[in-house]
């Protein structure tokens, strides 16, 4: 079996990045990163823990703030007015806020993505590990699994614009369907989703789907798929996406800081 490692990639960008911070730290420009959230989900927690030791790497300041119902279109109405803050994050899923509080965020502090004017961050990572491991997306039939926010729609519109030959697949579709393609990104938040026998020889699967299960955080692939499919180029278990996820998102945070 073959690994699509995003961790090895994204230490890569890392090195990079912490040498482009420092350049804009002695020129008295500071990057800085505020992230927004409403509830303590296990998953939400890792990521955003994630984020700030990745910030701490390379000298980005990160600040995380906790919002309610109450106060949250003030809180980041408030971090969108401030110059001091490169880039804004409202973390999903939101439990207590409305997710119209994006709608907030001005475009050049959208680092995620998420207001739908610019590529996410998640979409930007799965594509640059693809690409990053020599695989020729546009001779391909590609399929997404999944057509959230975060993931599925934003891939899809960036893959149809570039004119590649992917389909949707939502709730309910027949899966047994994916045997016919060649790469298969995955994000749908349940667990075990995909199974070894909906799966061609030789194909490229990438897991981007994220829960919880007993407190730990598990993709939409089984474990089955990579303990019988050795014909498979897959994403690991850990060391995926997330790390490539996190290396865009601060991507845009230095782009943002030195505009």
């Amino acid at each position: 079996m073959k690994e699509l490692n995003g961790r090895e990639l994204a230490g890569y960008i890392k090195e990079r990045q912490a040498h482009q911070v420092r350049h804009l730290r002695a020129i008295k420009h500071f990057p800085k990163l505020v992230i927004f959230y409403d509830n303590d989900n296990p998953v939400i927690l890792k990521y955003i823990a994630l984020k700030e030791q990745y910030g701490a790497d390379i000298k980005v300041d990160v600040e995380t703030r906790k919002i309610n119902a109450e106060n949250a279109a003030d809180e980041v109405s408030a971090a969108a007015k401030d110059p001091s803050v490169s880039g804004i994050i409202v973390q999903l899923p939101l439990t207590e806020c409305d997710e119209n509080i994006l709608q907030l965020i001005p475009n050049e502090k959208d680092v995620d993505g998420l207001r739908g004017e610019r590529d996410t961050a998640t979409a930007m990572a799965i594509h640059w590990l693809l690409t990053g491991y020599n695989v020729e997306l546009p001779s391909l039939k590609l399929a997404i699994v999944g057509r959230g926010k975060l993931v599925g729609a934003p891939l899809l519109k960036m893959w149809t614009d570039s004119g590649y030959d992917v389909t949707m697949f939502h709730r309910g579709d027949d899966l047994s369907k994916l045997i016919d393609y060649d790469v298969i990104v995955t994000a749908t938040g349940v667990p075990s989703l995909i199974q070894p026998s909906l799966l061609k020889q030789g194909a490229v699967v990438v897991d981007a789907g994220t829960a919880s299960e007993n407190g730990v955080i598990v993709g939409d692939i089984s474990d089955e798929v990579r303990e019988s499919r050795d014909d498979l180029t897959i994403t690991p278990r850990i060391g995926g996406v997330g790390p490539l996820t996190v290396a865009m998102l601060f991507e845009n945070v230095i782009r943002a800081c030195g505009e």
